[in-house]
């Protein structure tokens, strides 16, 4: 894996929808001094609005996008925010390999309060979002554990003391909040 905080490779921000991997990835960029760049926010810049792309095109074209977005995003030195759907590729997963992923967790209590009002494709179509929520994000689970060297739970605390733990962690300063379970055995394994 590259270092970051020597200014090689990508710190690659990972989680479920609402686990604040925008703003947390925004505050920690700035604290590397390195740019960021949010791969949802690349595809509607592109393509236009998310809900768009899904009704349009459908979520296939979508991820065929969102691959793309990845691909280009990680090509230089930075912070990078992913969509949550993003670890469902297995080519995002493999390339994610060569950087430093860091996944944000975040707790259903929380998450009700997030998510509230928002318009996300995947949760408007049902009568329980947190419900949906939950659902998406424990069939992910195994994939984020997979990609990640390292977890932040994001639930309770203000965003700073997230970030703050992020940057230490960045720098090798400071602990992750607890290590993927999936990517520990993997590396056991390749050893």
């Amino acid at each position: 894996m590259t270092s970051p905080a020597d200014g090689v490779g990508a710190v690659v921000l990972v989680g479920p929808m609402g686990a604040g991997k925008t703003s947390i990835g925004r505050r920690v960029a700035r604290a590397l001094a390195l740019p960021f760049t949010d791969t949802d926010a690349e595809i509607v810049r592109a393509h236009g609005p998310i809900a768009d792309i899904f009704v349009r095109d459908g979520e296939e074209r979508f991820r065929a996008l969102e691959r793309d977005a990845v691909r280009t995003a990680v090509e230089r030195p930075g912070v990078v925010a992913l969509g949550g759907g993003a670890v469902l590729a297995p080519e995002t997963r493999a390339l994610l390999r060569a950087h430093r992923v860091v996944l944000l967790d975040v707790d259903e209590t929380a998450i009700a309060h997030r998510i509230r009002g928002q318009k996300r494709p995947l949760l408007n179509g049902g009568t329980d979002p947190v419900a949906e929520w939950k659902r998406i994000r424990d069939a992910r689970a195994p994939l984020y554990a997979e990609v990640a060297d390292a977890v932040f739970d994001t639930s309770r605390g203000p965003t700073q003391g997230a970030v703050d733990r992020i940057v230490a962690w960045v720098r090798g300063e400071g602990p992750a909040d607890h290590e993927p379970s999936a990517r520990t055995a993997r590396t056991e394994e390749d050893t």
